[in-house]
């Protein structure tokens, strides 16, 4: 049993059939099991040829293809997104040699609406566990990257109904502080991956090993990146807390572009929540009107709350930075950029944005509370 086993049991009974986690993760709508098993010996011999018999092989047929429900056009768009990346990472464009798989592709897209290739949902979430996993290269090192999403993504889930509330209440309401809480508890879970990422998988495997794999694909003359962690949305949490009006244009324009990798129900969230005012920015306009030395109570638990909640994120981009920072080293990096498709710079730039937001508020925390009437 995995951690995500452990806490993400609710997550199944939503009406979205992109959490039925359990449900997705048994299907072989492909008849893909025995085949992709084989992938991380074929990738051993950079086998460009069986991976292409593969990759043709396991193509459904027009009716077979029309008769697949979400939840199996999830786990097709899976099985093929490994062959998809194992080809690229060998110098193959899948669809250049297996131009038969573009209509697939792009039925599937439609079908899930979602982009027309794996995402990291599919790579890992959706992904069977045990001796059904879907790996590119087989190594221990690998499934724990894996691993490492699946224990983020029950608290993302948890996330957009706090932060969705959160954006309707204000600093002065008892739900403000309480709805920071409870964010704090689901992104937690993101501190506890990196943690058990650097235990477990070392960034020169990761650069060596893993980054080739998650290239970008040709899909009818647009680009589509690999499944990897990055497209893992921690945006989710930082839109309503400090990112729709305090945010920088690098990290704006990343988000436009790693937003359509999402599921529906996130990309909603975001189109709903891009424009409004943040909690940052909630309370220091509350923060302003009150006398420079004291705050009310409800407003002093509500800095408390955003600034645990920035901490926590705070902590989460610094140890992030620290790994990339390793496997982008001159030493062993193989790619300029990271694997979804921005500089190491920008990770930088946005945990100085998370630091100086929890600084902005941590400071007004400092300040001795009004005293209760």
């Amino acid at each position: 049993m995995t951690l995500y086993d452990l806490v993400a049991p609710g997550i199944e009974r939503s009406g979205d059939p992109r959490y039925r986690i359990a449900e997705i993760r048994a299907a072989d709508p492909l008849g893909a099991d025995a085949l992709l098993a084989a992938v991380p010996a074929m990738n051993a011999d950079a086998d460009t040829a069986a991976l292409t018999v593969a990759l043709r092989t396991v193509l459904p047929v027009a009716d077979r293809l029309a008769a697949l429900g979400v939840t199996d056009a999830l786990a097709a768009m899976r099985d093929l997104g490994i062959l998809l990346g194992s080809l690229k990472r060998h110098g193959v464009q899948p669809l250049t040699a297996v131009p038969e798989a573009l209509p697939v592709l792009e039925e599937l897209g439609r079908r899930t609406d979602m982009v027309p290739r794996d995402t990291v949902h599919h790579y890992t979430t959706w992904n069977p566990l045990g001796d059904r996993q879907r790996m590119y290269t087989g190594d221990p090192m690998e499934a724990h990257l894996q691993e490492a999403v699946r224990m983020v993504f029950p608290g993302l889930v948890a996330s957009l109904d706090t932060c969705a509330e959160l954006a309707r209440l204000e600093p002065y309401d008892p739900g403000f502080a309480c709805a920071l809480d409870r964010t704090a508890r689901h992104v937690r879970s993101m501190v506890d991956s990196i943690d058990f990422t650097v235990a477990q998988v070392s960034p020169v495997f990761f650069a060596k090993e893993m980054r080739c794999y998650f290239e970008e694909i040709d899909v009818a003359g647009a680009d589509y990146l690999g499944p990897a962690a990055a497209q893992v949305p921690l945006w989710l949490v930082d839109l309503t807390l400090w990112q729709c009006d305090r945010s920088s244009p690098a990290y704006d324009d990343f988000l436009d572009e790693s937003v359509r990798y999402s599921l529906p129900s996130w990309r909603d969230h975001y189109a709903t929540h891009r424009g409004g005012v943040s909690a940052v920015s909630k309370l220091s306009a509350a923060i302003s009107w009150e006398e420079a030395d004291r705050l009310p109570p409800q407003l002093a638990r509500s800095a408390v709350s955003l600034a645990r909640v920035l901490r926590i994120l705070k902590t989460f981009r610094a140890r992030h930075f620290t790994i990339a920072r390793k496997a982008y080293s001159e030493e062993v990096r193989q790619y300029e950029t990271g694997s979804g498709g921005a500089p190491i710079e920008l990770l930088r730039s946005v945990l100085d944005l998370t630091r100086d937001n929890e600084t902005l508020v941590r400071r007004s925390v400092e300040r001795p509370p009004a005293p209760v009437a």
